[in-house]
C-alpha cells in the first residue's frame, strides 16, 4: 500500500538518479519532520532527496499492517500538535490527512466501581467530576483556562527558530542583524510578559519548575482526576509525577489543537502513517525526491570541516553541500559523522544527554470491544468509555509513582501504567468489520531491566501477559479477546524506529533540554559544528511528539543561509 509512492535506493534507476548530480539538500530520515523540511525546502525550488532507512516512510508516525486486514500505528497514536500552520501551509487536507475528533476524550475506570469520564463538553465534564468533588468540578474550568493561556504565551516560541548566540566567525554584517534579531525576539517576549501579567508568569514559572504532583494537587482533591490529568505529565519519561520539572510535560501535551479547537486529540484516518504520507504527498508534490531502503552509513566531510554528502551502506556516494538529519542527535553525532572531526566538548554534550526511556508499546488485534465493568453503560458496539484514552492502573499519582520506582529500580512495573486507545472505533479503515486495533501506551520499562532481557521471548511474554491481566482486573475477557499483537521494547524502539534509548521525543525533554539547551547549549538553532549539517527531528528546539515544527524551523534556516552565503 505504500511502495507505489516511493522510489527504492536498491533499483538502479534511483542509485543512479542519486549519483548523477549534486543534490541541493539531502535529508536523513523520512520521518514526519524530515518530509516537512523536504517539503519545505522543495517548495522553495531546491532539488532536494530524502533518505529513508526503513521500506516505509514515517518514523515514529507510521501506519503498518502486521497483523493481515489490521493497520497498526505502531509506535505515536494519537495527533494533536501537529503544527496548524504546517498543514494549512502544505495543504495537508488535499494530500490525504483526514483527523477524526474524539468525543469524549477520556476514560478512567476505577476497581470501586466507579468511572471518570471527560471531554470537551464543560457541563458532562462539571457532571463528571463532581462524582468524585464538587470543588474539583469548580475549578477544572479556570485550570484548562490558565493552561490554554500558557499555550497561548507558548506559541510564539514553537514556530520560529531560537535567538541563538552566532556560531563560528561571521561577518560584521551577520553579527548585526543577529543582535537586531535577538534584541527583537525578546522584546516581543517581554511584551507578551507584561500582557500576561505578573500572576500569571509566576504561576507560569511554577508550571516550568515545579513537580506535576505539586500542580495538580494544590489544584484538586479527588485522586482520581489528579491521575488521570497527571498520567499527561510523565508520558514518554522515565519521571515520576513528582519530578521538579514535570509539569512542563503537562503543557507539552495539551499544546496541541485540532482544528483550531486547543487540547483536542483526534485519531488520523489511516493511522498515523497518513500524517506522514500527506506531507510526503506535499514534497514529493513540491519536486523532492523520497526514497526508501535509502540507509546512511556516514557523513562524507571535507578537510575544511563541511559537508560533502551521504555514503549509503550500499556503498553510493550521494553528494550535497547541505545535509539535514531527522535522525537523533546521538546517532548524528556518534554514528554518522566520522570520528574526530567534531569539538572534543560538543560530542562530550551529545554523548551524557539524557535518552533515557520507559515506554513499551503493544498494538493488538481483537475480536471485540473490551467490557469495563465499572461501565453499565448500554451500547451494542462502542459507546463514549471506548472513543477517548482509557487510562489504565492509574487511579492515583501513587500508583503512578510506584510504577517508576519499580523501573528506576531496574524493574518493569509491577502495575504499568496504560493508556489504551481505540482507533477502530472511529477509523473504519484499519480492521475488519466487527474487531477493532487497540493501542496500549505502556509504562515504565526500563531499556535494560536489571534480571532478565527484552531479547528473551519468555521474558517478553511475561510482561505482555502482565499487562493483560492489569488490564483484565477493570474488563474480565479482555485477554480472550487477543488474535495477535506487536510488541515494541525501548531497544526495540531503538533498533526498528531509530529512536536512542528508545526515546520517543529523541531526548528527554527536562527544562535542561529545552529551547536554548535543545538539543545541547550553543547548538539550538538547528545548526551544527560542520558547515552544512544542520538537524531537522525532535532533538532539536521545540521537542518531540507529531509537531512538525523543527522541521520546518531548520528549512526556513537553512533556507535564510542560502540567501546569506550559498553553499556551493
Amino acid at each position: 500500500m505504500w511502495r507505489k509512492h516511493f522510489s527504492s535506493s536498491g533499483g538502479v534507476s534511483s542509485a543512479r538518479t542519486l549519483k548523477e548530480k549534486k543534490w541541493d539538500a539531502l535529508v536523513i530520515g523520512g520521518g514526519h519532520n524530515g518530509l516537512t523540511a523536504a517539503a519545505y525546502l522543495a517548495r522553495s525550488g531546491l532539488s532536494v532527496a530524502v533518505l529513508e532507512r526503513r521500506h516505509i516512510v514515517g518514523g515514529a508516525a507510521v501506519t503498518e499492517e502486521l497483523i493481515p486486514g489490521f493497520k497498526f500505528s505502531r509506535c505515536s497514536y494519537l495527533q494533536s500538535l501537529l503544527r496548524p500552520s504546517i498543514i494549512k501551509e502544505l495543504e495537508l487536507a488535499r494530500h490525504g490527512l483526514k483527523l477524526l475528533r474524539r468525543s469524549p476524550s477520556s476514560f478512567t475506570p476505577c476497581l470501586d466501581g466507579r468511572y471518570l469520564l471527560l471531554g470537551p463538553d464543560k457541563d458532562h465534564n462539571y457532571s463528571e467530576i463532581s462524582k468524585f468533588s464538587k470543588r474539583d468540578a469548580e475549578a477544572y474550568p479556570r485550570y484548562e483556562e490558565q493552561l490554554e493561556n500558557f499555550c497561548k504565551f507558548m506559541d510564539p516560541l514553537l514556530d520560529s527558530p531560537t535567538p541563538e548566540t552566532l556560531q563560528g566567525a561571521s561577518s560584521f554584517k551577520a553579527q548585526m542583524k543577529n543582535k537586531l534579531n535577538k534584541s527583537t525576539f525578546w522584546a516581543q517576549r517581554l511584551r507578551q510578559a507584561v500582557s500576561l501579567g505578573q500572576k500569571e508568569m509566576v504561576d507560569f514559572m511554577d508550571l516550568l519548575l515545579s513537580p506535576a504532583s505539586k500542580i495538580l494537587n494544590n489544584w484538586f482533591e479527588s485522586e482520581i482526576l489528579k491521575a488521570t490529568l497527571g498520567t499527561d505529565a510523565v508520558i514518554g519519561t522515565m519521571a515520576s509525577v513528582h519530578a521538579p520539572g514535570s509539569g512542563y510535560v503537562l503543557l507539552h501535551h495539551v499544546m496541541g489543537e485540532t482544528d483550531g479547537d486547543r487540547g483536542i486529540w483526534s485519531h488520523v484516518e489511516g493511522g498515523m502513517g497518513s500524517v506522514s504520507l500527506a506531507i510526503s504527498n506535499a514534497a514529493i508534490e513540491a519536486g523532492a525526491t523520497v526514497l526508501t531502503n535509502a540507509e546512511v552509513s556516514k557523513l562524507m566531510i571535507e578537510d575544511s570541516g563541511t559537508v560533502n554528502g551521504v555514503l549509503l551502506a550500499d556503498g553510493t556516494e550521494v553528494h550535497s553541500s547541505v545535509v539535514l538529519s531527522n535522525a537523533t542527535p546521538y546517532k548524528t553525532f556518534m554514528e554518522l559523522v566520522p570520528e574526530n572531526v567534531l569539538p572534543e566538548d560538543f560530542v562530550c554534550a551529545i554523548k551524557y544527554s539524557d535518552y533515557s526511556s520507559g515506554t513499551t508499546k503493544i498494538n493488538l488485534a481483537v475480536d471485540r470491544l473490551p467490557k469495563f465493568q465499572c461501565c453499565k453503560l448500554s451500547h451494542p458496539d462502542a459507546g463514549p468509555q471506548h472513543v477517548g484514552t482509557i487510562h489504565i492502573g492509574s487511579e492515583s499519582m501513587e500508583e503512578i509513582d510506584s510504577a517508576c520506582q519499580d523501573a528506576i529500580n531496574g524493574l518493569p512495573s509491577r502495575r504499568p501504567v496504560i493508556e489504551m486507545t481505540i482507533p477502530s472505533t472511529l477509523d473504519k479503515t484499519i480492521s475488519p468489520p466487527g474487531k477493532h486495533v487497540i493501542n496500549l501506551f505502556i509504562q515504565y520499562t526500563p531499556y535494560k531491566p536489571s534480571e532478565g532481557s527484552w531479547e528473551e521471548p519468555a521474558y517478553r511474554e511475561s510482561f505482555a501477559q502482565r499487562c493483560f491481566r492489569l488490564i483484565e482486573e477493570y474488563s474480565p475477557g479482555f485477554s480472550s479477546s487477543i488474535i495477535g499483537y506487536d510488541m515494541l521494547t525501548p531497544p526495540d524502539l531503538e533498533r526498528e524506529i531509530g529512536l536512542t534509548g528508545g526515546n520517543i521525543f529523541h531526548g528527554a525533554m527536562g527544562l535542561d533540554s529545552l529551547f536554548l539547551m535543545r538539543p545541547v547549549k550553543g547548538w539550538s538553532n538547528y545548526k551544527t559544528p560542520l558547515r552544512g549539517l544542520y538537524l531537522c527531528g525532535s532533538g532539536t528546539h521545540p521537542g518531540g511528539g507529531v509537531m512538525g515544527a523543527p522541521g520546518r524551523n531548520a528549512a526556513h534556516v537553512v533556507l535564510q543561509d542560502m540567501k546569506e552565503e550559498p553553499l556551493n
